[in-house]
């Protein structure tokens, strides 16, 4: 955590602290797709939780990875479990697939993101 928090000030200003940039991102991307392909694997695409959780974690606690990735990770679960219940509570005659859920409360907050942030799509 203590790369990534001094990554977030910039290549020049991690460079100058002693961090080897290019080394560090190769690690983060080797293992976050290792993790990634591991987890998809076992569980199916949810991959709307990675894109919200992480950012309402990050309103809550601030930029500091020590404590955005443990909060992230169980406010995660803890939004699954959730998600699932109420899945089985309202819908609990059919099995609707959890991927689906979460994509239905991730687009809307995904595009808002994008929109406070000012992102331009291709083409306009």
């Amino acid at each position: 955590y203590r790369e990534m928090n001094i990554l977030v000030t910039g290549d020049e200003n991690a460079l100058t602290l002693g961090v080897n940039v290019k080394k560090i991102r190769i690690f983060l991307m080797l293992i976050s797709t290792l993790v990634t392909g591991i987890i998809v694997s076992n569980t199916g695409i949810i991959g709307f939780v990675g894109l919200i959780i992480p950012h309402i974690t990050r309103v809550l606690v601030g930029g500091n990875h020590k404590k955005v990735i443990p909060l992230a990770i169980l406010l995660g679960g803890l939004f699954l479990m959730l998600t699932d219940t109420v899945t089985r509570v309202i819908f609990s005659s059919q099995e609707i697939p959890i991927g689906v859920i979460t994509s239905i409360i991730g687009v809307p907050f995904f595009l808002q993101m994008l929109r406070k942030r000012g992102y331009k799509f291709r083409g306009e």
